[in-house]
């Protein structure tokens, strides 16, 4: 997550502790409101996981490998 902060300070000139509350604040938006497999994968994603291998999953919740 820290990456996606650091963005957010970059294209908008937030400062930290404010990019952080807005990227904490559209996480846990879009975890409320996707499917949860779907929702179980973006901390993955944030910690610096494979987005490839999420992909992946994705695909096989839609049934496609």
């Amino acid at each position: 997550m820290d990456e996606l902060v650091k963005l957010v300070v970059q294209k908008t000139g937030l400062s930290e502790a404010a990019a952080k509350m807005a990227v904490e604040t559209v996480v846990d938006y879009l975890k409320k409101k996707l499917p949860a497999p779907v929702a179980g994968q973006i901390d993955t994603v944030l910690k610096g996981g494979n987005v490839a291998d999420m992909a992946k999953g994705l695909g096989g919740m839609v049934g496609k490998k």
